[in-house]
């Protein structure tokens, strides 16, 4: 059974939320603002913001700065995961995963499937492990981002869900880091 442990307490994490666009600016970034201020109402923290273009090299820069910045617990992004050819945010981010959580995809889809129809099929919504950070890489719409937090990571970001939650493995995620293991390719 799904529910929330009362017993637990809340664990804030520190979020940073990035938008790729290249006609976004912070004024008309309904996605980021959407993402933002549904984290902030379930008690995380902004870690950080920004906007870049679609381009491989900006969107992995930021999104490795993030991840590399013990402050950041989880980074979510917003927009270029469509078929257009200026849609490259999988590429440019999800050779930096260390693990890929191929469930948040299918979850994503079926949550978007009950919205949209067959149109959920033109995202590639995608997440992973990078530098033992949570990355979750979201289509650019203001409703696939209220989709992703309100189906699946409000609940999975929040240690009192249960039976079980990605705040609870937060601790082990650098474990082979710290044995100075390397995972296997």
């Amino acid at each position: 059974m799904v529910a929330a442990d009362k017993t637990r307490s809340f664990i804030p994490l520190s979020i940073a939320v990035l938008t790729v666009s290249d006609t976004r600016v912070a004024e008309d970034d309904r996605s980021g603002d959407t993402l933002c201020e549904r984290l902030v109402a379930a008690g995380h923290s902004l870690a950080g913001r920004a906007i870049v273009p679609d381009e491989v090299a900006a969107i992995r820069a930021q999104v490795e700065s993030w991840t590399r910045d013990p402050a950041v617990d989880v980074v979510i992004t917003t927009g270029g995961t469509g078929f257009t050819g200026r849609d490259v945010t999988p590429e440019a981010i999800e050779p930096l995963f260390e693990k890929r959580m191929d469930g948040f995809s299918a979850v994503f889809h079926r949550i978007s499937y009950d919205k949209i129809g067959t149109s959920t099929l033109q995202s590639r919504a995608t997440a992973g492990l990078a530098n033992a950070t949570f990355v979750f890489v979201l289509p650019g719409s203001p409703g696939a981002c209220r989709d992703a937090w309100d189906g699946i990571l409000a609940a999975q970001l929040d240690y009192r869900h249960r039976p079980c939650n990605f705040v609870e493995i937060m601790p082990r995620l650098d474990e082979h880091l710290r044995r100075g293991a390397s995972i296997p390719v």
